[in-house]
């Protein structure tokens, strides 16, 4: 066996089979470039979904790194840090927003938010004790602890993981009808994704997000943006709501605030809303930790000069474009997204989002399957338009011939 055989051979019989990863092993990477074990070279289409916005191995996210690790790298909220301060205000300005919660995953920013909706309800809004409900869509993806599976509608991730935590109610993505139908005295928030990632990249209908927007602020209730793989560049603005100029009352954020170096995640949200915990209330002990504090510093930095949401709309129009001319050759059925971010639908007669996402990484693209006969794209935004167009030649290649 060669080396990638060795690695893969080893990795099915010690790691639990939670995933199924395409057969590649990376070794190294820069930019929007990795290299595998053999040293062949991949185009990466996917960026962790949405974690590396900034490439792989960017150097200013490094070196913030580098000198982090040379003074303190955690403290546990025991204590206060140099870093926290600066970050904790940083990212409030960047959200418009006057505090930050942070913590590490999406995951466990979501279950924050949930809970300090909650709480909110419970304390501000005067929700009786135990009856807190908050509207969610259907196939959302907003992570995989045992309270968030318990509103998908994916079985795959639901199965076999009960009993579920109540307190949800699944609408229609979309459907501001339906939303409005559902939202009673006991609600507390409506959580949704600006854009659905995991769904394959679906972007709700003009007017949606406004109307989720006025409706929630009409009927008192909190609205929540997971904009943990929507925000930060990914979509050409520097929120997915803002495309809109909807402003939620809670935006939830992760992947790219950490650079693909650390996990950082957060909520972020008005004093009237994150007010409500207090000390013992809630908590991380690695969250808000320096190292993590510094890397995320130096990712607002960069997102304050505007240039990355610029290169994902301008690259995006030219993505979306060359995407869109696919679909008159019947290779493709439909295309959706915004800025440097495609959900991909294959014709089925071509094969599976898996087998042609195997037949790219043949050709040396890789990115990732969704939901049938669907893959997504989502580089890195320092992506060349030379490599983004190269990346799009194998996919017509892979499709058309």
């Amino acid at each position: 066996m060669n080396a990638t055989e060795r690695s893969i051979a080893a990795a099915e019989a010690h790691g639990a089979h939670n995933y199924h990863p395409l057969p590649v092993v990376v070794a190294t990477a820069e930019g929007a470039w990795m290299t595998d074990v053999e040293g062949r070279r991949y185009l990466d289409m996917l960026a962790g979904y949405s974690a590396l916005n900034f490439g792989h191995g960017n150097r200013r996210l490094l070196d913030a790194a580098k000198a982090q690790l040379e003074r303190v790298t955690l403290t546990s909220r025991a204590f206060h840090h140099d870093r926290y301060a600066e970050f904790c205000t940083e990212l409030a300005a960047l959200c418009g927003k006057d505090m930050v919660l942070p913590m590490n995953t999406g995951a466990e920013a979501i279950e924050t938010a949930i809970k300090t909706a909650r709480k909110w309800g419970y304390r501000v809004k005067g929700v009786p004790d135990g009856r807190a409900k908050i509207i969610v869509a259907d196939n959302n993806f907003h992570g995989r602890t045992t309270t968030i599976v318990s509103f998908s509608t994916d079985p795959e991730a639901r199965a076999d993981y009960g009993p579920y935590t109540p307190g949800f109610e699944i609408v229609p993505y979309g459907d501001l009808a339906a939303l409005e139908a559902a939202i009673d005295e006991d609600t507390v928030a409506v959580l949704l994704e600006p854009i659905q990632g995991e769904a394959g990249v679906l972007v709700p209908p003009p007017g949606y997000l406004p109307g989720v927007r006025r409706l929630t602020t009409e009927r008192n209730v909190l609205f929540i943006a997971d904009e943990i793989q929507s925000a930060l560049g990914r979509t050409g603005h520097t929120f997915a709501c803002d495309h809109e100029d909807v402003v939620p009352d809670m935006y939830v954020l992760g992947k790219a605030l950490g650079g693909g170096v650390v996990p950082v995640s957060a909520v972020a949200a008005d004093r009237d809303v994150l007010g409500v915990f207090r000390p013992g209330e809630h908590g991380s002990t690695f969250g808000g930790n320096p190292l993590a504090c510094a890397v995320a510093l130096e990712v607002i930095a960069i997102l304050k000069t505007g240039e990355y949401q610029e290169r994902a709309t301008r690259l995006g129009e030219h993505l979306h474009h060359e995407l869109g001319l696919l679909v008159g050759t019947g290779a493709v059925q439909s295309v959706r997204g915004r800025g440097l971010w495609a959900g991909v639908d294959i014709a089925p007669s071509l094969g599976t989002g898996r087998e042609v996402s195997e037949r790219l990484m043949e050709r040396g693209v890789l990115v990732k399957d969704t939901h049938g006969s669907t893959i997504r794209i989502a580089p890195p935004l320092v992506i060349s338009k030379e490599d983004l167009d190269w990346g799009l030649e194998q996919l017509r290649a892979v499709l058309v011939g």
